[in-house]
């Protein structure tokens, strides 16, 4: 039996990147909005919250959208989490968008995913929107404290569902276009091959001195190794850029991985100086002059365990990490997240004794009833 195949709708993107809504004005998007603003495109913003909507205009001057039609961009920065709980992820929120997109927008539009997503997400998206779009995921990398340096701009990582949506992406974001050496076989199969930025393997800069791409993680003399059907990396000259720096990668599950990962990555090291931190309470050590002995050697460095692993990302990003895979689930995770639990119950009980001793309540795993006279740190027995 013959195989459906899919038509990917492609237009000349060089002329058509213009009119682009962020879907999502939060602590995320409104940033975004703002930042796509100020690079000339005409910008507009969409969000359940009216009130939302009408700040984002009145205070920044970003239109409000109704639906989806005629936009050549839509960048997606909703939550990624359960309503009612920031710490479990969910993704209902961003399909229930997607499900709008594929009725209002236009064939060969760019979807871009800068949400943090599981991984599997961006190609339930291309199926859903039926493959008239093309659709990258470029996760957000944003520090509010150190927007600057840290914010919209930063090098950033960007997969494609197909070629073809990297491509869309790399030219959005970057300002680079990616020239075609080969043709793709009629079963779309990749060859290995290399990318190659034309401009300078170093860095180059912009009229507002931004570093406009640099290659920081690239291997093979300046090259990124990716299966692709082409074979070099352009600069476009009079297109409207985001001049966002991007390192692309071989796949989309790559993109979606890489960003859970980091985060995860952040939740260990924390769970760490949690666990050093009640180490040193049940063994009468000093934690903050050990933490500063330790940190005296060049490659380590100890944070401070505060309040327990919170926020909107830490906690469940990990989650989305642990629940990636069907076959094996990161024991080291699982064991970093029972710590932080003991950490919070040391805090909280450290709070009622108002107290700065050792001494710390320990739960049961069983019944769950509190033990007075046991220090945290001790090993639970199931």
């Amino acid at each position: 039996m013959k195989e459906e195949t899919k038509t990917m709708y492609n237009y000349n993107y060089k002329n058509n990147y213009n009119k682009v809504v962020i879907i999502g004005l939060g602590q995320l998007g409104l940033p975004v909005a703002k930042y796509v603003k100020e690079h000339g495109f005409d910008t507009f913003g969409y969000d359940i919250n009216q009130k939302t909507m009408q700040s984002a205009e009145a205070n920044y001057g970003i239109k409000q959208a109704t639906n989806f039609g005629d936009f050549d961009v839509l960048i997606i920065c909703v939550s990624t989490h359960r309503p009612d709980d920031m710490f479990t992820p969910q993704v209902d929120g961003l399909m229930s968008v997607v499900e709008k997109i594929s009725r209002e927008a236009k064939a060969g539009a760019l979807i871009s995913i800068e949400s943090t997503i599981p991984k599997g997400t961006s190609k339930r998206v291309f199926e859903k929107v039926d493959h008239r779009l093309h659709v990258v995921h470029a996760p957000h990398r944003w520090y509010a404290l150190e927007e600057e340096v840290h914010g919209v701009n930063q090098l950033r990582i960007v997969g494609g569902v197909s070629n073809c949506c990297l491509q869309h992406g790399l030219n959005f974001y970057d300002g680079r276009e990616v020239v075609p050496q080969t043709t793709e076989t009629a079963n779309d199969k990749l060859s290995e091959t290399s990318l190659i930025d034309n401009s300078n393997t170093n860095a180059t800069t912009n009229s507002n001195n931004h570093v406009h791409f640099q290659q920081q993680q690239s291997t093979n003399h300046g090259r990124v190794t990716i299966p692709s059907t082409t074979t070099s990396m352009a600069r476009t000259t009079g297109l409207k850029t985001l001049s966002i720096p991007m390192h692309p990668v071989s796949s989309v599950e790559v993109a979606e991985l890489t960003k859970i990962v980091e985060n995860a990555h952040r939740y260990l090291q924390i769970a760490f100086a949690e666990e050093l931190y009640l180490y040193c309470k049940s063994n009468s050590i000093s934690f903050s002059e050990l933490r500063e002995s330790l940190n005296t050697k060049w490659n380590v460095e100890v944070l401070e365990p505060r309040d327990g692993i919170g926020g909107h990302c830490l906690p469940k990003d990990t989650k989305m990490f642990i629940n990636s895979s069907n076959t094996i689930r990161s024991k080291i995770l699982q064991a970093a997240v029972e710590i932080d639990e003991d950490y919070r119950e040391y805090i909280q009980s450290r709070e009622k004794k108002g107290s700065m001793g050792s001494v710390a309540i320990t739960k049961d795993k069983k019944t769950q009833e509190v033990e007075p006279n046991q220090l945290l740190y001790s090993k639970k027995i199931n």
